[in-house]
């Protein structure tokens, strides 16, 4: 039991001093990625409000703040984000927008990321948007999952590649599959 509890403490952490050049690649990556997938959004009559899904913003931090990160990457922005739209869409169909429903999704949409090697965190976002979300964004029905979640991720990604590989100490992505 000590020792269980001993694990709880962490241990120290030593953060050197924070690099400005690093931050503001992140910011610009972070800035045009969400600017574009909003223009594209204001630009679409039949989807406006819809393009921009709340999970983009961690899909954000990872592929502009740590582009490095194995959940950063091509495979698993795509594919984590897809399969986990599928699956909150495939949930909310069979149990509505219950809170039952929305711990489904969301525990569903970890088991099958890991089960295909995309695991992203921000697919757990993109589950719980599909059930909980709004009737316009059911009224898409499967769509949900190819726009607005593929063609955005689709469009950050190519962000991601062009901003990241700008910088010097940069190379994005690691790997493709």
């Amino acid at each position: 039991m000590r020792n269980y509890l001993g694990k709880m403490k962490g241990a120290p952490v030593s953060r050197g001093t924070p690099c400005w050049r690093d931050a503001l690649w992140s910011w610009i990556g972070a800035f045009l990625g969400m600017a574009g997938v909003g223009w594209i959004s204001s630009q679409s009559i039949e989807a406006h409000p819809l393009l921009m899904v709340g999970s983009f913003g961690a899909t954000s931090v990872l592929l502009y703040a740590a582009p490095e990160s194995p959940l950063a990457q091509p495979r698993n922005v795509l594919g984590g984000n897809v399969l986990s739209a599928l699956c909150g869409f495939a949930t909310w169909s069979l149990l509505g927008d219950t809170w039952i429903a929305a711990a489904v999704a969301v525990s569903t949409s970890i088991l099958i990321m890991q089960l295909t090697h995309t695991l992203h965190p921000p697919g757990g976002a993109t589950a719980l948007i599909a059930v909980i979300g709004s009737g316009e964004l059911h009224e898409l029905g499967w769509a949900y999952a190819f726009f607005p979640v593929g063609a955005g991720c689709l469009l950050m990604l190519v962000v991601a590649v062009l901003i990241n590989n700008l910088a010097r100490h940069r190379r994005y992505p690691q790997h493709w599959l």
